[in-house]
């Protein structure tokens, strides 16, 4: 897939991409070098920033000086969570008047190289998701088995079953949203946190009948750094699954005429 092929596709159509960041300073360079050599017209990238130790909202400001409007840095006071930062990042790409908004790690375990396809694919559907459980998907080789089977339980065995849901890979962090998506979500609608905030946003964009395409990604492991993703964090995400389902089994089907459009 050739960024060159969009033009034709996206006329006139802006997406911004929303990476949240902690201590992620080394890999800040290389991944938004990664992003504007994709030539993708009307894009810009949100780095939402948790006031990283590490000086990764300094090193995103020098990039925002060098490429205005393009580049953009979002400062909150301290790290609220994942979920926080992406609601926050969607708010602002929102305001912004982004009709695509792609969502990203920092750690290149999502590559931007799918970025294109991502954007074509969506021109089908509501919500475009890159998912590792889809044939022709992969996981790094360098998961241990343990990682795997927590991966496998979170998405086939806990958040899927209990939630009835149609998705494969509902834990993905590596996602393409419609505007008229997120707005009929209703950003305000998310309570969660961790890979949890993923599951509900999922849930409710099946409960409220979207569109939803999975695309096969090869996820790889962070290139730096360590994960975030504690064993607190997941064990109240396994919680959270089961309030979400309390919250949204008949409130989204009742309210899909409202939010829908």
């Amino acid at each position: 897939m050739r960024p060159d092929e969009l033009p034709a596709v996206l006329p006139g159509l802006n997406t911004t991409v929303v990476i949240p960041t902690y201590n992620e300073a080394t890999n800040v360079p290389t991944l938004v070098g990664e992003l504007l050599s994709l030539g993708v017209p009307g894009l810009t990238v949100l780095i939402v920033d948790d006031n990283s130790p590490d000086g990764t909202g300094h090193v995103a400001d020098t990039f925002a000086e060098r490429f205005p409007g393009v580049i953009q840095v979002r400062h909150r006071p301290d790290k609220q969570g994942l979920g926080r930062a992406y609601v926050d990042g969607f708010t602002c790409a929102l305001q912004s008047g982004a009709d695509f908004i792609i969502q990203m790690d920092a750690d290149f375990s999502h590559s931007p190289s799918m970025i294109p396809a991502m954007l074509l694919t969506i021109q089908d559907c509501d919500v475009v998701i890159g998912s590792r459980y889809v044939s022709g998907g992969q996981l790094d080789e360098r998961w241990g088995w343990w990682r795997r089977f927590l991966s496998w339980w979170a998405n086939e065995v806990w958040a899927r079953q209990i939630l009835q849901l149609k998705t494969k890979d509902i834990t993905a962090g590596f996602r393409c949203w419609r505007r008229a998506t997120l707005l009929g979500i209703g950003l305000n609608n998310i309570q969660s946190d961790g890979y949890a905030f993923q599951v509900e946003m999922t849930y409710l964009a099946e409960r409220l009948s979207y569109r939803i395409k999975e695309i096969p990604i090869y996820f790889e492991d962070r290139r730096i750094g360590i994960s975030k993703m504690s064993v607190r964090v997941k064990l109240q995400g396994a919680i959270d699954v089961i309030k979400m389902r309390r919250r949204h089994h008949r409130a989204a089907r009742k309210e899909i005429l409202d939010l829908r459009y």
